[in-house]
């Protein structure tokens, strides 16, 4: 029907939408390439105009060797000239199959070479679809993880899922989908994480996703920057508790070995149950919030030290170990020291020291050391972390001298009643509170000191290369704007400050007239409101309704 109606025609112009790849995309992807994350293109474009679309991106070059499976070869195409369905089925996956042995068997060979190229698949929907197959779709994982770029053209956004869960499920991999329209909600919804673009093709991948973004180059700022700190931050969080309770029960465990395993209780039942809600629980809410080893333009400088976390070096097993390690070790410190030394000390009146007096002590000693531990793992202490732990050891002093202050005829025993005060009426309560937790905390002081000089991690050593730099942790570094800007990076933003009309997704949660102002002012700029704004502010008041006309 085409041919019959597109005869004999006259060109009096043509229209088209323009599609076209976003400012700072082929940087964000080459440099999230050197943070060792592996970038498949999933397209619905033609194979000319992906491969294309992939140089621009820096995903593919020429130095590259590319292995190209492609169903537009004359034996396919002569096989498809007969119309036979159930014979093309079967010589494409036969051609498919062969194609994938080849190309893995040369993969292999290249992979095991010194000096190999870096390898890139590149694939199309028609192939995909057979070697999706079950019998197949491994051999695809196999060559696909061996290459470090993937370029999947012409498919469906049904095969867009199958891939990103066939890499998900079958590699046991972490994957993120990011796409920006309707097309791409399946691979979004498909991947761990999800991550929307608010652009001109609507906000159904918006969304469905778990996170969204105004434009590509934001992921950098997403993955290296927060996504990095973050798991740093739960990293040592996780940690931290697994450590504190763990000393805290352990000081109580060594105590059974003296009670025959009786059931008696070391602690007050109060101690046990605020330690968490109270005494401790502040400072590691600070450090899961506000802590961060390098700033978020060395983050972005160097971007190789996402792969420490790729490698899950701050989560391993040896790590929890040395925290098990520590937690041992300060406990039987808290334990002995205090119940040894206790053992000839006397108050002011000439009584020996209880259990409870020994209890409070070493309870003392343990709500000290844990809140000084967590400062020790900060890389960035500030005027909050020092609130946070002086405020978590004083509340415990507050609560001390309330609780054994006061006795009501309610109480089962006079266990803690004026302890406190007993103690602190001695010279034995401040020597001990100053050297018990100096010798807990001397194996962690030596510990972090011979692995930051002779094994240190990769951002500890960018803060040694960096440490006499002033922090950049300002209101310019929040906006991405610094004086580490390369040319190219540079003339971007001179760009994008030219004046001109911006689509109205913005990637702000509301949309409003003079939103440019609104957000200009808040950032302490002068930014005059554009004549369509006003004009748009105009057009959004509602008009009054006309009133009816009276019949007579």
């Amino acid at each position: 029907v085409a041919e019959l109606i597109e005869k004999d025609l006259i060109l009096i112009g043509a229209t088209a939408i323009e599609d076209k790849l976003q400012e700072g995309v082929p940087d964000c992807i080459e440099t999230l390439s050197r943070a060792g994350i592996k970038i498949w293109v999933l397209t619905g474009d033609k194979m000319e105009t992906a491969i294309n679309i992939a140089y621009a991106c820096n995903l593919l070059n020429n130095e590259m060797k590319q292995f190209i499976i492609s169903s537009e070869t004359d034996a396919i195409r002569e096989v498809e000239e007969r119309g036979d369905q159930v014979e093309i089925a079967r010589f494409i996956k036969e051609e498919v199959k062969k194609q994938l042995k080849k190309c893995l068997d040369e993969a292999q060979q290249y992979f095991h070479s010194v000096s190999g190229p870096k390898l890139a698949l590149i694939i199309d929907g028609k192939c995909l679809m057979y070697a999706l197959d079950p019998s197949l779709r491994i051999i695809l994982l196999n060559l696909s993880l061996n290459c470090s770029s993937v370029v999947c053209c012409r498919v469906s956004p049904l095969q867009k899922a199958q891939v990103t869960s066939l890499v998900k499920k079958g590699a046991r991999k972490i994957t993120l989908s990011i796409g920006d329209g309707a097309n791409d909600v399946s691979m979004i919804q498909a991947a761990h994480i999800g991550v929307g673009i608010s652009g001109l093709e609507g906000m159904q991948a918006v969304m469905a996703s778990d996170f969204a973004i105004a434009q590509f180059r934001f992921l950098k700022d997403l993955l290296l920057v927060h996504g990095r700190w973050s798991y740093i931050r739960l990293c040592k969080v996780v940690t931290y508790f697994f450590y504190k309770n763990l000393t805290f029960t352990l000081t109580q465990f060594w105590f059974t070995f003296y009670t025959g395993f009786s059931g008696q209780r070391f602690y007050d039942d109060w101690f046990q149950s605020l330690y968490n809600v109270i005494f401790t629980a502040l400072p590691v809410i600070i450090v899961g919030l506000f802590d961060k080893d390098v700033s978020s333009s060395l983050s972005k400088r160097y971007p190789e030290l996402y792969k420490e976390g790729i490698k899950n070096m701050f989560f391993k097993w040896r790590v929890v170990a040395i925290w098990a390690f520590f937690a041992v070790y300060q406990s039987l410190v808290f334990y002995y020291f205090v119940t040894v030394s206790s053992s000839t000390s006397q108050g002011s009146s000439g009584k020996m020291f209880g259990l409870w007096d020994v209890s409070t002590m070493a309870f003392t000693c343990v709500v000290v050391t844990v809140n000084l531990r967590l400062l020790m793992i900060c890389n960035s202490i500030t005027r909050w972390h020092y609130i946070s732990v002086g405020g978590s050891i004083v509340a415990w002093f507050l609560f001390i001298f309330l609780y054994s202050g006061i006795m009501t005829p309610y109480d089962r025993q006079e266990n803690i009643f004026w302890v406190i005060y007993v103690l602190m009426s001695t010279f034995y309560f401040y020597i001990t509170l100053l050297l018990v937790p100096v010798a807990a905390l001397l194996g962690d002081f030596l510990y972090l000191g011979v692995q930051r000089w002779f094994f240190p991690y990769d951002y500890q050593i960018v803060q040694e290369i960096h440490k006499d730099e002033a922090d950049d942790s300002g209101r310019t570094d929040l906006l991405g704007i610094d004086n580490q800007l390369t040319p190219d990076e540079a003339r971007s933003y001179a760009l994008s400050q030219l004046p001109r009309e911006l689509s109205k997704h913005t990637g702000f949660a509301f949309d409003s007239p003079g939103y440019e102002s609104f957000f200009a002012s808040q950032l302490g700029v002068y930014a005059p409101q554009k004549a369509w704004d006003v004009a748009r502010r105009a057009s959004m008041r509602s008009k009054p309704k006309p009133k009816p006309n009276k019949i007579n």
